[in-house]
């Protein structure tokens, strides 16, 4: 059986780094984790091909070579999805879908002969019986979900990772939470999962064996939902197994912002390798945080709590939304100032949408306030999928207004600037400098590309200068985040460019 796993492209996104990542000569930021993880269950006998198709075009050699083509992908994946579905069509070649993507609207598929609904694991071996007995098509869905201490590690032979900026595992599944325009616990569940610790280091062993250094993302939707077993078992493994490696990898992951009242925990992370976290911030307004049930961001100084973890060697990533029923038009500068002031680099910020599966998109449904076949899963893009409180065209506008502000070259390097001021790098004495070739070549690109080509060189070179002088350990921290910035400014350059040449989606919100 020889089966094609395709990655469907993503557009260009503010997590595609793809304006940074050319830096270092890499295709992608991120590999399919879930198609690799799914490989590993196949029979070994089967013949397997991966295509990321933001790494290389898929051909038509590639379908006609396949007995069966497997897709993964997420919402924001959707356009090339439908694309692949078409061509494989055409070639009368079966094809099998999972992931978000088909979990959340499964029911737009029609056309895919083996649907995966939920979790791949739960299914594999049905599917694989199937495949040999000659079914022709299923439906694979439980309302059960997979335990994870029996889910193999990624196939990373089959891909080259040396096209990849970061590698990527998970160590667990599901949220306690319930903010309501979220689907992670829709698909899920509230009831935390978690492999083993040898699992993780099994998985970072085989890593680490294919010479990769450099980023790591454990892709878990709140990394400290299961905080006993990370303070107990996992986190002292880590600590361990990274000391005697010197600290091959840098992690980064995805954490709920009361990280910040467990001091024990954010050193436990440090020791271990854990330099970023990206929390959804979402509002200084906290009537919008309650009316989205994001109680766990409540009744607390919010830039207070991130300053800390700054000062304790957590980079803080923030994801900020705009459009909430209690937003006031002083959202937007309130919005500015508080990333300004929090010295948050990486501010994601979106206008509100309602994805399939959420609680806000049954609201909104039951409001007939939906607007359906318009959500994207990109939400940087000023779509809208319902019609918003605040009017459209304010709401737009107040959007572009922040991230063309907070990004402009001038207010993101006093961003920069004070980020470094506040920030403590971690002390970890085992750790080797893994200063790489490509990271010492990206800093001579920077040099042309924002020093002497770009809008922001004056603001490049005087900041560059401030970090010599005065925290010169942080040298190559800020040049990684100045690139980074590059990027973001692009994205939403190219974002407002293409509202203002294309007004669909205000012609939708306003009934046009």
């Amino acid at each position: 059986m020889k089966v094609l796993l395709i990655y469907p492209k993503y557009p260009k996104t503010f997590w595609s780094f793809e304006y940074a990542i050319s830096f270092i000569n890499k295709k992608a930021s991120l590999p399919p984790l879930g198609l690799l993880t799914i490989a590993s269950m196949l029979p070994k006998d089967w013949t397997l091909k991966l295509i990321d198709m933001n790494i290389k075009k898929l051909n038509d050699e590639d379908i006609r070579w396949a007995d069966i083509v497997m897709i993964s992908a997420m919402s924001v994946q959707k356009d090339s999805t439908l694309e692949v579905i078409k061509k494989c069509k055409d070639f009368g070649v079966k094809i099998a879908g999972g992931g978000p993507l088909f979990t959340v609207e499964f029911e737009k598929f029609k056309d895919v002969d083996y649907l995966f609904i939920g979790e791949g694991e739960l299914h594999i071996e049905d599917f694989v019986y199937d495949i040999k007995k000659g079914v022709e098509s299923k439906i694979y869905k439980s309302e059960n979900f997979a335990d994870l201490t029996k889910s193999p590690a990624p196939s990373w032979e089959i891909i080259n990772i040396n096209d990849y900026a970061t590698l990527s595992l998970q160590f667990s599944r599901g949220c306690p939470y319930s903010c309501d325009f979220c689907n992670v616990t829709s698909m899920f569940g509230h009831k935390v999962r978690t492999k083993s610790s040898e699992q993780i280091l099994f998985e970072l062993e085989k890593i680490y064996n294919t010479g990769f250094r450099g980023g790591v993302f454990f892709v878990d939707d709140n990394f400290i939902a299961h905080r006993s077993k990370l303070k107990n078992d996992l986190l002292p493994k880590l600590i361990n197994w990274m000391k005697e490696k010197r600290y091959p990898f840098e992690f980064f992951t995805q954490v709920s912002i009361n990280i910040s009242d467990d001091d024990e925990l954010i050193d436990l992370m440090v020791k271990a390798g854990f330099d970023t976290v990206f929390i959804g911030i979402e509002s200084p307004n906290e009537d919008s945080l309650i009316e989205s049930n994001k109680y766990q961001n409540v009744k607390r100084d919010l830039k207070k709590s991130i300053i800390k973890l700054h000062k304790k060697g957590l980079q803080v990533q923030g994801g900020f939304i705009v459009g909430f029923d209690n937003d006031r038009e002083d959202i937007f500068d309130k919005q500015i100032n508080f990333i300004q002031e929090s010295g948050i680099i990486s501010a994601m910020v979106g206008i509100l949408n309602a994805p399939p599966g959420t609680k806000l998109y049954d609201k909104l449904k039951k409001e007939n306030r939906l607007l359906e076949n318009i959500f994207t899963g990109n939400n940087t893009d000023i779509s809208i999928n319902f019609k918003p409180k605040i009017e459209p065209k304010k709401l737009i506008d107040g959007y572009l207004k922040i991230v063309t502000t907070i990004y402009n070259p001038k207010n993101f390097y006093e961003r920069l600037k004070y980020f470094i001021q506040t920030y403590t790098p971690p002390f970890l004495p085992e750790k080797v400098n893994n200063l790489s070739k490509e990271r010492i070549k990206a800093f001579f690109k920077s040099l042309i590309k924002l020093g002497i080509l770009g809008k922001e060189r004056w603001y490049y070179f005087r900041f560059l200068i401030w970090v010599v002088l005065k925290k010169p350990k942080t040298f190559p921290l800020a040049v990684y985040l100045a690139i980074c910035g590059y990027h973001f400014r692009k994205i939403f350059e190219e974002i407002a460019r293409s509202y203002n040449k294309n007004n669909f989606v205000m012609n939708k919100i306003s009934g046009g």
